[in-house]
């Protein structure tokens, strides 16, 4: 029998991880021999955390908040997503050398495939936020030929940065300039906190959306955001964030086990019955 590989989700704090979950199901779906657990580590025990992964029996593992950027530079190699997004959130060991990606672009645009094939069709998005999250989703809509980026921020700033680091294409905004913005773009994004249980509603006027316009949030607690509700009371089309953080998981999966596993309904139904418990 094959030696038993272990994984991991590192974060601080790291409690309220659905990752273990995921690919505890994974790895009893394919039979396989191995583990993936949560650990808790504080940003100063980083550096040193991720030296001793192998000596520690570790063959990669996730990397969460807020040490994705910490990541990105202990990494020996880089993938193209990790490059651009400048964060990485996945280690995996390869010849020898310790990798670094970034799987939330992937995640991202995979969910939207798998629950609004086509989506891609379009050419406008409008992007509420300018943090961490939001370099991922604009990295995935240029990738999918996206040509007119909207970065929507309350600190203009940030959002400028974020356009001046995506380049072509890519332009930043102010949130008073919302309902204009979204009058005829083809995909609206939250990548903002506002929405996430105990945190400020996101308000936003969606009624002089484009009819087929796509509502997507990447918050998933709760399921149906403010704006997702907004949305779909305009006759919107909407997709939950659930999606891309079983997507996002995927790639992982495949380095550290070397198996490709699917994301099911049976997993999304298992993520869901977890949150229903907490």
């Amino acid at each position: 029998m094959a030696d038993a590989l272990h994984a991991f989700v590192a974060g601080y704090p790291i409690r309220h991880s659905r990752s273990p979950l995921i690919h505890g199901h994974w790895l009893k779906t394919h039979g396989l021999a191995g583990s993936y657990r949560a650990i808790e580590v504080a940003p100063d025990n980083f550096a040193n955390f991720v030296t001793g992964m192998r000596q520690a029996g570790l063959v990669g593992g996730n990397i969460t908040l807020p040490h994705k950027e910490a990541a990105f530079v202990l990494a020996d190699h880089l993938d193209a997503a990790a490059e651009e997004i400048g964060a990485v959130n996945t280690l995996w060991f390869r010849d020898g050398a310790l990798w670094g990606g970034n799987t939330d672009a992937y995640g991202f645009a995979a969910n939207l495939d798998a629950n609004s094939p086509g989506w891609d069709k379009g050419r406008s998005a409008v992007v509420l936020g300018a943090g961490g999250a939001s370099r991922a989703i604009v990295c995935a809509l240029k990738q999918r030929g996206f040509s007119d980026i909207r970065i929507v921020n309350r600190t203009l700033g940030r959002a400028q940065e974020l356009a001046d680091r995506f380049g072509e294409g890519v332009s930043a905004h102010s949130w008073a300039a919302v309902p204009e913005l979204t009058r005829d773009a083809d995909l609206i994004v939250n990548t903002t906190s506002l929405g996430m249980e105990g945190k400020d509603e996101l308000e936003i006027d969606l009624a002089s959306a484009k009819p087929n316009a796509l509502v997507t949030d990447i918050v998933y607690v709760p399921l149906v955001t403010p704006l997702l509700h907004a949305a779909r009371a305009c006759g919107l089309k909407t997709v939950d964030g659930l999606g891309m953080l079983l997507h996002q998981a995927v790639p992982g999966f495949e380095h550290w086990f070397g198996k490709r596993p699917e994301v099911t309904a049976e997993l999304r139904d298992l993520v869901l019955a977890d949150m229903a418990k907490r």
